[in-house]
């Protein structure tokens, strides 16, 4: 009896001991992961602590920082980066891809539409030197890109992805379109010039929250190492200099860090061996800004073992957290693949990798930025060659991963542009004349045709005998086309401008298309002054620049939408 008394207790004593380890278990679990959850909120908000400045249209700028292996804006929405990269001006032209055959504000609606949320732009340091024009374009499609530098094509492209609520990751991809070297700096671009065009960069788009981040310098590999300690090849060091002199500039922004080629023996995709940060990572003096983003390719660039062991594909995922995926599961930090593409998505061997890596990224929650939009290059494009038509079954697999908008762009309406005007204006007549001469274009950015009767553009300038015509009424001398246009002369009292040269059109004209540019269309009045009278006191006279060689963007001059301003500034 006392031995079987003794044998029922062991087994109770035996079950309480279970059913105490397994609470305690659980316990330390819940524990363990309201630390985590508590690590997780107290960096939800900007851990670095700074009021975001003041953006374009005076609200305050919504940038992305990190927390773990996330992200999140200054308001504590967590968002994830899922777009692609357009390529181009890393090259030659210093002009993205297709705008020999496209309107660019066209491609940018198509990117938006398709449901990417970023655009990463490579680009080479030679593209943003003073003084380099762009070329390649198509000026008659895209008339308001000529003569522009690489820098202000940059800016125009930063401006298009805002109205259409994409973001921008700045890629300098390499230092001069014909070097394409292992390194972050070769006998052209040195260290220093690498850093102080980036901070240059940083400074230009400080509070302009489109552009959220730089991917400091595209594929390191060869001699680049991680963690070595040599200021010449080790890349980690180097990422982490140019980081600070970044950051120091403008603090808000994510910092993209790629991997090198080789780690400790160990060789994979260029830009796409992360194996060293697990014990050597990144370290900025700005908290909670840098994000990995390794390159990642398939057996049709190149056959790596892995490709072709017995297990294919299920052995992928074990080669990508091993190189890189492991820095988003062990919840380090956040992880988007800069580089992914291949043609196919089919049952072929490129297929199955790629097809398999779209539902590793989706499985992990990892953001990423197809290689690319552009048709021309070995993974082939989201586009077809045309530049028109899209890859449909490419698009289809891309679909799977792809985000929401991480922001609204100016309609609130997500790929969608507001209709936005600019005006071309080339000056006519010199410095003394008794009469007032100019040429200007008006440029329909939007995506809904225009009602030119709804147009009206304004010439300001001193009066002198102008005085005398105000009671003449319209005026038919000046024409574009067959459509005559009206002018008149208006008395005002702005700043020191007595008139201003009102220019509209009749129900007659017609309707700007979208994205289209309107003809020439010159204007010159009779004689308003004594002869040889000098016009540099006007306040549109595009005086001291080259506006009588070319057309520019002249803010001097105004239009009108509706009775609103919508272009230039009024004196």
């Amino acid at each position: 009896m006392q031995f079987s008394f003794f044998v029922g207790n062991y087994r109770i004593y035996r079950l309480l001991l279970l059913f105490a380890l397994v609470l305690g278990g659980v316990l330390g679990l819940l524990l363990l992961n309201q630390w985590v959850d508590i690590g997780q909120r107290n960096c939800v908000f900007d851990p670095a602590g700074m009021p975001p400045p003041i953006g374009p249209e005076g609200r305050p700028a919504n940038y992305l920082h990190t927390c773990g292996s996330r992200l999140y804006d200054s308001l504590g929405s967590e968002g994830k980066i899922t777009g692609l990269n357009w390529s181009g001006m890393e090259d030659g032209n210093y002009t993205p891809g297709g705008l020999g055959v496209r309107k660019w504000p066209e491609v940018l609606d198509q990117v938006a539409g398709l449901g990417y949320n970023t655009l990463r732009l490579p680009f080479s340091n030679q593209a943003i030197e003073p003084g380099r024009r762009i070329g390649g374009a198509n000026f008659a499609l895209n008339p308001d890109l000529q003569g522009l530098s690489g820098l202000e094509m940059l800016d125009r492209l930063v401006a298009g992805a805002r109205d259409r609520g994409l973001k921008v990751i700045l890629d300098r991809h390499r230092p001069t379109p014909g070097s394409w070297g292992p390194l972050w700096y070769d006998d052209e671009v040195s260290d220093e010039r690498w850093i102080a065009d980036w901070r240059m960069l940083a400074a230009r788009y400080y509070g302009n929250d489109t552009v959220i981040g730089v991917d400091l310098h595209n594929e390191p590999r060869g001699p680049a190492t991680w963690g070595s300690g040599g200021r010449d090849v080790d890349w980690r060091l180097a990422a982490e200099r140019a980081s600070d002199a970044i950051l120091e500039v403008n603090p808000y922004l994510l910092i993209f860090v790629e991997g090198v080629e080789s780690f400790d023996g160990h060789r994979y995709w260029w830009g796409g061996n992360l194996m060293g940060v697990r014990t050597a990572p990144v370290r900025l003096r700005v908290p909670n800004r840098v994000v990995y983003s390794p390159h990642d390719y398939g057996p049709n660039i190149s056959a790596q073992p892995w490709f072709y062991e017995s297990d294919f594909p299920l052995n992928l995922p074990g080669v990508w957290d091993r190189h890189w995926g492991y820095i988003k599961k062990e919840n380090i930090a956040p992880v988007v693949l800069g580089e992914f593409g291949g043609r196919s998505v089919g049952s072929d061997r490129e297929g199955q990798w790629q097809r398999s890596l779209i539902a590793y990224l989706k499985e992990r929650d990892i953001g990423a930025l197809v290689w690319s939009l552009n048709p021309g290059w070995d993974t082939g494009g989201v586009l077809a060659a045309d530049w028109q038509t899209v890859e449909r079954d490419k698009q289809e697999a891309y679909r799977q991963f792809l985000a929401a908008p991480l922001d609204d762009g100016a309609l609130g309406v997500f790929g969608r542009a507001p209709t936005r005007f600019r005006v071309l204006f080339r000056q006519s007549q010199g410095q003394e004349s008794d009469r007032i001469s100019f040429t200007f274009r008006i440029v329909n950015d939007g995506p809904e045709m225009v009602d030119l009767s709804r147009v009206e553009l304004r010439y300001w300038f001193r009066g002198g005998d102008a005085i005398g015509l105000v009671q003449q009424g319209p005026l038919d001398f000046s024409h574009s086309g067959v459509v005559h246009i009206l002018i008149d002369f208006v008395p005002v009292s702005v700043g020191n401008q007595d008139y201003f040269i009102r220019v509209r059109f009749p129900a007659s004209s017609g309707k700007l298309e979208r994205y289209q540019v309107s003809d020439e269309i010159t204007v010159q009045t009779p004689e308003i002054d004594p002869p040889n009278s000098v016009r540099t006191d006007d306040y549109s006279f595009a005086a001291g620049t080259d506006l009588r060689d070319r057309f520019g963007e002249w803010d001097h001059v105004t239009l009108y939408f509706d009775g609103q301003l919508v272009w230039g500034r009024e004196p």
